[in-house]
């Protein structure tokens, strides 16, 4: 029988997260080690993952950053490696890099037929390939030691696409996919003790979604924010630590029975028709 008093501790747990310096990733690695994980914040902006690391020595954490192109396997392995070397091992893997791009964004009056091909594939590049490859990198070591643990951010996207949006809604389905897909590859080829799963965040105010969300001159709702919240049971946006719960208990043993599944995280919006 598990220590029920245990069943959610994550102390001394390795974690690196990529797109670690971002506002819903940024937030998870703060949280983590304010639980006793040791965090390895990966990033391509440098500054930015030193200031998340340097808030969490400040708090009497554990951070080490590692600047990195999750798009470039070679970036990826010297990420790897760093973060090895500072941590001795990688017991999870959170792949938080991604998100989307005006350019690649049909809002009137701009139509479907005008998105220009480079921009759809940099959405797909940075979200498909950005969780992919480090899931090769860092899942070859969990796979060596036969335990591990990698948390792929997925987006409601996956399961109700949203207008305008085809291809971040698209890429995200397919890390929903690929989730479940590496779940089962993981307990079939290595370890059943190698668990994959996703969490699905709703709307939550990022760099990214806010130019869609609220007008830059005003900081109001646009129409699309306000659509949003109406089809938000709970009637607001998430706000970033109310994705930690879920988090900690996908990395815990008390999901230890747990693979190949998306966790929405969103406020109802999944669950209401709108009528």
């Amino acid at each position: 029988m598990p220590d029920n008093d245990n069943l959610f501790d994550i102390t001394g747990k390795c974690v690196a997260v990529t797109g670690g310096a971002g506002i819903l990733c940024g937030q998870m690695a703060k949280a983590l080690a304010s639980l006793g994980a040791k965090i390895c914040v990966v990033d391509y902006d440098a500054l930015r993952a030193n200031e998340v690391c340097k808030e969490i020595e400040n708090a009497g954490g554990f951070a080490i950053p590692v600047q990195c192109n999750v798009l470039d396997k070679c970036s990826i392995e010297n990420a790897f490696k760093r973060a090895v070397d500072g941590m001795g091992k990688i017991d999870v893997l959170i792949n938080g890099a991604g998100g989307n791009k005006p350019d690649a964004t049909c809002s009137p009056p701009k139509t479907f037929f005008d998105l220009p091909a480079d921009a759809i594939r940099w959405v797909f590049d940075l979200n498909c390939l950005g969780t992919m490859i480090p899931s090769q990198v860092f899942g070859r070591h969990m796979a060596e030691r036969g335990q591990g643990n990698i948390i792929n951010i997925a987006s409601m996207n996956a399961f109700r696409p949203l207008t305008n949006i085809a291809a971040y809604s698209a890429a995200k389905a397919a890390i929903a996919n690929f989730t479940q897909w590496l779940a089962v590859y993981m307990a079939q080829r290595h370890n059943t003790n190698i668990r994959v799963n996703a969490i699905a965040p709703g709307f939550f105010l990022t760099n990214q979604n806010r130019f869609l969300l609220t007008d830059e001159k005003t900081g109001q709702l646009t129409d699309r924010g306000r659509t949003i919240i109406a089809h938000t049971p709970m009637g607001r946006f998430g706000e970033a630590h109310e994705l930690i719960g879920t988090l900690v208990w996908l990395i815990s043993d008390a999901s230890k029975f747990v693979t190949g599944i998306t966790v929405p995280v969103d406020g109802g919006f999944s669950a209401f028709s709108g009528v």
